[in-house]
């Protein structure tokens, strides 16, 4: 079989990431020795990722990507870069004598690539319990922040803004990365507008850390230090939910769960609009009907949630905290962030199954969001309620708009697609998880398991009972650990760049 992809050039530009890695694992390296930690895991890692790097990086000079290149290397890229994250938290359990649950020799190389791939993924899902946080240096929970942050935005905008080198397949690559067509209209050369996206993002991050700080410096946020403030700054802004403190947002004051609240929202909106608004155009936002949608259910499910909350007898009475908790963990579950700011596991089944349902959505296509995402369920209903409406006038020819645009059949379908695909892995995975864990020797409820699964290939973080908010996955079995790195991976490259690559007609036709 003769391959027709040019796997070479694909390969080369991931070597040219990875070798670039090296800039961001400096940052927890000046940490570690600044703090008189162990620098030699972030040594390692960055000894490697530029080794790699080089390497593959002499494969080709080509720099021109086709469609099917621009495939292979989203998902190479993404499972490469988590590898090389992967080795500070490896080294560092290896170098306590794997003391710490979530790496080292006692659990082996798997939680540790289950950390590294929840960061990069924004997922969150953590397989540290609640002791395992004091025992980690600074520096590995910088890394945890950081690699959340550069998986935000997405590694490959990075790429593209930084390597001039990259332009000619850039559109490509950022369209498949975004799952949006408008980053062709801002800028004349596509590295350019990665560049504005890219620093819409750096300037989000650092209003944050200044928000979160001024809460600090003002006394109403005893314990949002500097450390802290940027942690919260890295993964608020990237919807993705780490975060170094054990109770997450619960650790804070109430008037850090409020400000962190507009950031997880802006952060899942598209980053076109976000620049549209920078340059003074607020008519794009205003007429966007995907916007609309998005904040239109977000707000649909903070006021279910909170009116749940409010007539449930079992929890604590008072309005603003009924309606903060609503609020926080609804938007941070439906923009797939996974901050807790309590231990929503707690709460009636009611308001559990809509936080449930929450994981579904997701926010805007081009932002830094996951799951299914708005606009495909805003096509979705347009394209059911077109049905029904030809159903009764057979005759009738009557096209699914998206605001002033036509979205051709093609696209519908697409879209119908995905969503089919997406529910069907879901409950593939959920019942991997019940009969891994049967076999071995577990037990794994069904919502325990529904939860568990939509969060690990949504990528949203925490779920539910033993998946809550407060608890780790650490006790799945470690089969199931490995499918739900692979399971990550996927949800966050949204399937067709892993699928595609699995067909025979891909590689030779």
């Amino acid at each position: 079989m003769k391959i027709r992809v040019d796997w070479r050039s694909s390969c080369s530009l991931t070597g040219t990431v990875l070798k670039w890695l090296a800039v961001p694992l400096a940052v927890p390296l000046g940490l570690a020795v600044l703090d008189g930690d162990d620098p030699v895991p972030f040594l390692v890692a960055i000894s490697v990722t530029v080794a790699v790097g080089l390497t593959l990086e002499r494969l080709s000079d080509d720099r021109e990507l086709g469609q099917r290149e621009s495939f292979l290397m989203v998902a190479v890229t993404w499972l490469a870069v988590a590898a090389v994250g992967a080795i500070p938290f490896l080294l560092v359990g290896l170098a306590s004598g794997g003391q710490s649950s979530f790496a080292g020799p006692v659990n082996g190389p798997v939680n540790a690539m289950f950390e590294s791939t929840s960061g990069l993924t924004t997922t969150g899902a953590t397989v540290m319990n609640e002791w395992d946080f004091a025992e980690q240096p600074r520096s590995v929970l910088l890394w945890r922040q950081l690699i959340q942050w550069l998986g935000g935005l997405g590694i490959l905008i990075v790429a593209i803004g930084l390597l001039s080198h990259l332009m000619i397949g850039g559109a490509q690559l950022m369209e498949t990365e975004t799952q949006t067509r408008n980053v062709r209209k801002l800028r004349p050369h596509i590295a350019e507008t990665a560049r504005l996206i890219w620093g819409l993002y750096v300037g989000l991050t650092l209003l944050a850390i200044a928000v979160f700080y001024a809460l600090h410096l003002l006394g109403l946020a005893p314990n949002m230090d500097f450390f802290n403030a940027v942690s919260h700054a890295f993964t608020s802004v990237a919807t993705a939910g780490f975060s170094p403190e054990p109770d997450s947002i619960g650790a804070f004051s109430p008037v850090v769960q409020w400000s962190i609240i507009p950031f997880m929202v802006v952060g899942s909106t598209n980053f076109v609009l976000l620049y549209y608004l920078t340059q003074g155009d607020f008519e794009r936002p205003v007429e966007s009907e995907e916007l609309r949608f998005y904040l239109g259910t977000l707000a649909f499910f903070g006021v279910v949630v909170v009116a749940i909350l409010a007539f449930d007898p079992e929890i604590e009475k008072g309005l603003e905290p009924t309606i903060r908790h609503g609020l926080f963990n609804v938007a941070s579950l439906l923009t797939t962030t996974g901050y807790a700011s309590t231990d929503f596991d707690a709460w009636t089944a009611g308001a559990k199954h809509a936080l449930f349902l929450c994981m579904f959505l997701g926010g805007m296509a081009g932002s830094t969001t996951c799951s299914i995402k708005s606009f495909r369920w805003l096509i979705v209903l347009k394209a059911f309620r077109r049905n029904l409406f030809t159903a009764v006038h057979p005759r009738a020819i009557r096209p699914v708009r998206l605001g002033d645009g036509v979205v051709d059949e093609d696209t519908v379908n697409d879209v119908f697609a995905y969503v089919l695909l997406a529910i069907v892995i879901f409950f593939v995975l959920t019942v991997f998880l019940v009969v891994d864990a049967a076999r071995a020797g577990a037990f794994v409820g069904e919502f325990e398991a529904l939860g568990a699964a939509a969060s690990i290939f949504l990528n949203i973080g925490p779920a539910f009972e033993r998946a809550g908010p407060l608890e780790s996955y650490a006790w799945f079995p470690a089969s199931s650990r490995a499918v739900m790195i692979v399971m990550m991976w996927i949800g966050r490259i949204e399937i067709i760049p892993v699928l595609v690559l699995l067909t025979p007609a891909f590689w030779k036709s």
